[in-house]
Order: C-alpha cells, then sequence, then structure tokens
C-alpha cells in the first residue's frame, strides 16, 4: 500500500476514533440532535446558566434565540425569551426530552459527522474487497478496454471495465450498514432512496452492456432521460427528487420563491442527465473521475450535516467512501476502469442526491452548488461543446477535445493533469461551504 494510503487510513481511523470516544457528563456544553422531520437542533448552554438554542431546517428555517436554564437534579429546565419551557432528562452524554422523546446528544468531536463516516468506511472497505473480484469477472467476460478502441484513449495496454459494480456494491453496502443503526425509530430507507438504488442498479445493468456492446449516444441519452424522469415519481411527504422551483436571485424579494409547476419535470430529468453524462465524459484518465466524485460527495456531505439532513449525509458519504475505495485499484496506473456503468451510477446518485439535499436546504446560493461541487465536469462539457461546434464536428463524436487531454498536450504526465483538476475542484467546492456558511 503506497505511503497516501497509508496516510488516508491512518487520518479515517483517528476521526472515527475521536467521533467515538469519551466526553464529559456535565450539563454545560453543546447539544445537538435531529428531529424525525430531518431539522436540527442544537442547545449551547453556559455554566452561568445562560445560552442559546437554534433550529437549523424544517418550517421557518433557521431559528436562534437566547435562554435561560436551571438544573433540579433530575431535569434540566430551559426557558426561552419568549417564555416556551423545555425540560429535558440527562442520560450520560443525551439529554431526553421528557414528552416527546426527543434526545440531543452532547455534540464532542465530529458532532453530526459519525454515522456519515461510518457509512464512508463501510463503502471504502467494501468496495476495496469487492474490486480485485469484478476485475476477475470482467476478465472473464470481455469487458476489457482496448486502448485501439478510439483515438481518446491515453493508456496503452487493455485494462477491465465494469470497476462501477464494485463502486455501487460499496455504496449498497455501507448504507445497508449504517442507515438501519442511524433511523431505528425511522423508515431508514424512504421511497425515494429505494427509487435511487433501484434505478441506479439498472443504470449500472444498461452501462456494464455498453461496455461490451457500444451503444449509440441517441439511446445513451433517451436511457438516462427516462430515468431521470421516472425517479421523480417516487417519495413520501416532501422528500421527493424533484427541482420544484428556485429562489429568485437578483429579485429585489430576498426569499422570493419561484415554482416551475410542470416543468420542474423535465427541469429535473435535464439536469440529472447533464450532471450523470458529464460524469461519464469526464472519466478519460485513471482516477480522475472517482476522485471528483469523492470531493463532491465529501462536499455534500459537508452541506448536509450542516443543513440538518442526516440521512442525506450518510448516502453522500457512502459515496465519498466507495470511490476513495476504487481509486486504490483506479488510480495512475490504473488496474481496472469504473466503465459507464460506474460513472453514470455515480453522476445519477450525485445529481439525485444535490436534488434533494443541497437544493432544499441551501436556498441562498441553491444556484451555485451544481456550479461548483460539480464544477470540473460541467466546465469540460461546455468546453467541449464549444470546440466541437468551432472545428463544425458532431458534439457526440469521440476525440481528443476534453480539458484533460488538452493538458496531456501541454507536456503534463497524467498524475498532474488529474492533481491539477482534483485542486481546482476542492477550491471551488470550499469556496461553496464558505458562502453556505456565510449566506446559506
Amino acid at each position: 500500500m503506497s505511503a497516501p494510503f497509508r496516510i488516508l487510513w491512518a487520518l479515517a481511523a483517528l476521526l472515527v476514533l475521536a467521533g467515538c470516544g469519551p466526553v464529559a457528563n456535565e450539563v454545560a456544553g453543546r447539544w445537538e440532535g435531529f428531529t424525525e422531520g430531518g431539522y436540527r437542533y442544537v442547545l449551547v448552554l453556559d455554566p452561568g446558566g445562560t445560552g442559546k438554542m437554534s433550529k437549523l431546517g424544517g418550517p421557518g428555517g433557521f431559528r436562534e434565540t437566547k435562554v435561560r436554564w436551571d438544573y433540579d437534579s433530575s431535569a434540566v429546565v430551559v426557558r426561552s425569551a419568549s417564555g416556551s419551557e423545555f425540560r429535558w432528562m440527562p442520560a450520560g452524554n443525551r439529554l431526553v426530552a421528557k414528552d416527546s422523546g426527543f434526545e440531543l446528544y452532547r455534540s464532542g468531536p465530529l458532532a453530526g459527522y459519525r454515522y456519515p463516516l461510518a457509512a464512508a468506511v463501510v463503502a471504502l472497505l467494501a468496495t476495496l474487497v469487492l474490486t480485485p473480484f469484478v476485475k476477475r469477472l470482467a476478465e472473464r467476460f470481455g469487458a476489457i478496454d482496448d486502448p485501439k478502441g478510439d483515438e481518446r484513449r491515453v493508456h496503452r495496454t487493455p485494462i477491465p471495465r465494469w470497476g462501477g459494480i464494485a463502486i455501487y456494491g460499496g455504496i449498497l453496502l455501507g448504507l445497508l450498514a449504517v442507515l438501519p443503526v442511524a433511523f431505528p425509530a425511522a423508515r431508514p430507507f424512504p421511497p425515494y432512496l429505494v427509487a435511487m438504488l433501484g434505478i441506479g442498479a439498472l443504470i449500472m445493468v444498461f452501462g456494464a452492456l455498453d461496455d461490451l456492446y457500444q451503444f449509440r449516444a441517441l439511446w445513451q441519452m433517451l436511457f438516462l432521460l427516462a430515468v431521470g424522469v421516472a425517479v421523480q415519481f417516487f417519495y413520501s411527504g416532501g422528500d421527493r427528487i424533484q427541482i420544484s422551483g428556485i429562489v429568485a436571485p437578483f429579485s429585489g424579494q430576498p426569499g422570493r420563491w419561484v415554482p416551475f409547476g410542470w416543468a420542474a419535470v423535465p427541469i429535473t430529468a435535464l439536469y440529472i442527465f447533464v450532471v450523470t453524462k458529464t460524469m461519464d465524459t469526464i472519466d478519460g484518465l485513471d482516477g480522475l473521475a472517482a476522485g471528483i466524485a469523492a470531493i463532491a460527495a465529501s462536499t455534500l456531505a459537508v452541506i448536509a450535516v450542516y443543513e440538518g439532513q442526516p440521512r442525506v449525509a450518510i448516502v453522500v458519504a457512502a459515496i465519498a467512501g466507495a470511490s476513495l475505495g476504487f481509486l486504490r485499484h483506479n488510480f495512475n496506473p490504473a488496474k481496472i476502469f469504473m466503465g459507464t456503468g460506474g460513472a453514470q451510477v455515480l453522476g445519477f446518485l450525485l445529481a439525485c442526491v444535490s436534488i434533494v439535499g443541497a437544493f432544499k436546504t441551501a436556498a441562498a446560493v441553491a444556484m451555485l452548488v451544481p456550479m461548483l461541487v460539480f464544477s470540473v465536469q460541467l466546465f469540460d462539457a461546455v468546453f467541449v461543446v464549444v470546440r466541437r461546434i468551432r472545428s463544425r464536428q458532431p458534439i457526440t463524436k469521440a476525440d481528443k477535445s476534453h480539458i484533460h487531454h488538452t493538458l496531456l498536450g501541454m507536456g503534463l504526465t497524467q498524475r498532474q493533469v488529474v492533481g491539477i483538476l482534483y485542486l481546482v475542484d476542492a477550491i471551488l467546492c470550499a469556496l461553496l461551504l464558505i458562502g453556505i456558511r456565510l449566506y446559506g
């Protein structure tokens, strides 16, 4: 195992241990928890009997109020400035509401990230273990990427595809292991998530067949648009994979909501198609798509935790973990490629989870979410289309007009190009997180 991956493993172990370690039992301190409605309460109790209580997400958006509190040896009594009173019963590292049973947990290190980290670690390990088996499966069925297939190939020897099967398997195992534990009293797999995973499996199968038979671009487009429409009709309550509207920017009316009505269906399908397809087209160098997916998923996980979307955070953390696990086998020189199915299933899942997560909570910067989280692949798509139009070539023609091919043509190595694109994507995602922290 190379030095960078040994460092990654050590950091992951330290983070998990820090997040699960012992914490003090004093009442004063920071407590937080998620309601079944999916929004977050944060209670900060200062030693002097004052503090503040915040609610993030849910009806009414963000709220914060000053409180006074006292402890009568059996309950923590919290009184807000409006006169509301809450009684919490201490239970170790928990404060349990007397009537509703709602629990606040001692924040401690990595508050909100423990279950997502667990999902990421399980998905990473599962993908690491599954990938060698998938590699042999691809070799057996002839799912091999021949460098002589077309002029855009940059590798020199035949390499097995179908690595996306291991990525999808890692994501699924991570969610199956963590979601039932994280949501013991609620439905761990709501309809929209079942639809995402089920349709993701169909995309994986379609992509695996495309790796063997090379379907026409038109059939790929129609299939991806169809699944983008289908996934919108599996929902319960407000959890739906659909861009139903957007906060109007520069309208002079802060927070003004513009609904899309019936146009929400094609708009959402088109958005899912673009993100899915651009993730596929960026998969042109060893480790590029997997690393970009890991950065995007990690960014969405942080947004989800901050905005009070624990289930979304777990899902995208599993995607990040599976992508990193696959990167161990896919980084230059690659032993296996993720193939069409892997790239498209990553794009599809990330597109869907960005809709149900960041689009619905980070309202003030919602328009920036796809532009920055998916910046590299979206820029590459625009770059390619413009170059092909200018040269009067079909926009679906496979060639070396992608941004990574251009950088290679400047004399950079594969690793240097991948590192540059990682860095650009990470910087833009960091800017997005800063924007959400300040304005979201």
